[in-house]
């Protein structure tokens, strides 16, 4: 779990993994440094650190909430997806209220 071990330093991992382990949790964290175990998760972290964190020298917290807030908003809102079939998500949510809309009328 890449993102994971980014953000903590890879003892306090494997802390936070005994102790789970210790106290019979079921865990849903991906193990450190096995990104494969959520291929979904890492695509995201790999395109927001290629497309926006490398992109970016933040001088400060407000400039980097402001320019990560704006690729967030392209990323959901403009971007298109190749698991939405090169589709934005709003022409995604847009279709799907046109269809359930349709089928209501039918169902009617």
């Amino acid at each position: 779990m890449a993102g994971f071990a980014q953000i903590l330093p890879m003892a306090q991992c494997l802390a936070l993994l005994k102790w789970v382990k210790d106290e019979n949790l079921e865990s849903v964290l991906s193990d450190p440094v096995k990104p494969w175990q959520n291929g979904t998760n890492e695509s995201f972290n790999g395109k927001f650190q290629d497309e926006c964190l490398a992109m970016e020298w933040f001088r400060n917290r407000l400039e980097a909430k402001v320019i990560i807030g704006d690729w967030r908003r392209h990323y959901n809102e403009i971007r298109p997806h190749s698991s939405l079939n090169y589709r934005t998500p709003a022409e995604l949510i847009a279709g799907l209220k046109n269809n359930l809309s349709t089928e209501t009328r039918q169902s009617s």
